[in-house]
């Protein structure tokens, strides 16, 4: 349910940041409402893997609702999810039998899927973006603010094993979560209030199985590592309003799960608007 937008005059400057976390991150989408709820529009979005392709969508000038739908149509179809996928098989013949599983062209996939909706330059944007990527060999984060979009979104949701390093330069880079899953620094000397998004979650018990699979150790190994680091950054900064899904066992890839998805975090639409809500209040009472 939407709310009243605050009155003009009371609006601060919102730094908005969007977490990695693979079909989880589509939790982020009520979030975005919530801001919509209440007529805000963030000066500044950081975003990282899902929250990449995300936060380039609603800085380009689309609504939450308008992101939700857009999902909802991308995965309301099983066959034609399956056709698209069919045109990220590889081009070449020799790509089917290179060393080890198939690895997707994420630009290609970006293509596929999302390209049409997303402008073809950062400079394009309505909202100033920030997105993060990981340097493989220089073990080091990097930033993308100017330039084409789409090649820097690649690079940020570039998983390892499913996706192909991007190259960049004389750079290889692969997913920015790798080092920097929730990139709220930084923002605090732009932005009145911090906003960040954390949607890793963590491994949760399969009630079914009594072991833990190859795909459950992998995804469940990463989502470990990336809390880790999340909660050593958060040991030195805050952000204002931190907003964490519940953990269950939605996997990387699980976006035909869209609408549960969303249907489990919709209850982050108003917890985010009355939270924001109530804080601009008390900032306004201290100015």
């Amino acid at each position: 349910m939407a709310s009243t937008p605050l009155p003009a005059g009371t609006q601060p400057r919102i730094g908005l940041t969007l977490g990695s976390g693979g079909a989880r991150g589509l939790a982020h989408i009520p979030v975005l409402e919530a801001l919509d709820d209440l007529g805000l529009r963030p000066v500044q979005i950081a975003g990282t893997s899902i929250g990449a392709i995300l936060g380039a969508a609603y800085a380009s000038g689309h609504s939450g609702q308008d992101i939700r739908q857009i999902v909802l149509d991308i995965f309301a179809d099983r066959n034609t999810v399956l056709s698209k996928v069919w045109q990220l098989r590889p081009r070449r013949f020799g790509d089917m039998f290179r060393p080890g599983p198939v690895q997707f062209d994420p630009e290609r996939v970006l293509e596929v899927f999302v390209s049409e909706y997303l402008p073809e330059n950062f400079e394009d944007l309505q909202i100033p973006l920030r997105l993060l990527a990981t340097d493989f060999f220089g073990v080091e984060e990097i930033d993308f603010e100017k330039g084409p979009l789409l090649p820097a979104v690649a690079a940020s949701i570039a998983i390892p094993a499913l996706f192909r390093p991007v190259k960049h330069g004389d750079r290889f880079l692969i997913d920015g979560g790798v080092v920097n899953p929730l990139p709220f620094e930084g923002m605090r000397s732009n932005c009145d209030i911090v906003i960040a998004v954390d949607v890793v979650g963590a491994p949760v018990p399969r009630p079914e199985k009594s072991d833990i699979n190859m795909l459950d150790s992998l995804f469940g190994s990463a989502q470990i590592l990336m809390q880790t680091i999340t909660n050593q950054k958060l040991k030195m900064e805050q952000p204002d309003i931190l907003v964490r899904p519940p953990h269950d066992t939605t996997r990387v890839l699980d976006f035909m799960k869209a609408d549960r998805i969303l249907d489990r975090a919709e209850h982050l639409r108003a917890t985010t608007r009355e939270q924001l809500a109530k804080l601009i209040k008390e900032t306004m009472k201290v100015t």
